[in-house]
């Protein structure tokens, strides 16, 4: 092959059919998109079933915690806002007097 075009259509139409069939490959028509005859692929999908109820049971559970934590808190808060005020009146209260009277001498003759 001594043409310089032959040889150039060759290598084009090399080129054409290699990406041809490169785009044929990579759109697998044989693969039938509704069935799934693979078994890892059916205990996947099981074990994420299973994992998705046991989110939702987990999560339920969380929630509950959660709200007797809160509802415990509010408690907790109150009763230390109470302990606050309480201490705040005693604070308030008139300041202790400390008296010194002169010591009690009391004399008996028998």
């Amino acid at each position: 092959m001594t043409n310089q075009v032959g040889r150039l259509y060759s290598v084009a139409l090399g080129l054409f059919v290699f990406f041809l069939t490169w785009v044929a490959i990579g759109a697998r028509p044989w693969v039938a998109s509704g069935s799934q005859s693979d078994p890892r692929l059916a205990a996947l999908e099981k074990r994420e079933q299973r994992v998705r109820r046991q989110s939702v049971v987990v999560q339920r559970l969380v929630n509950r915690r959660w709200a007797t934590y809160r509802a415990q808190l509010r408690q907790r808060q109150s009763q230390i806002a109470a302990a606050s005020q309480a201490q705040a009146a005693a604070a308030q209260a008139p300041p202790v007097r400390v008296v010194s009277l002169p010591p009690v001498t009391s004399t008996r003759t028998s």
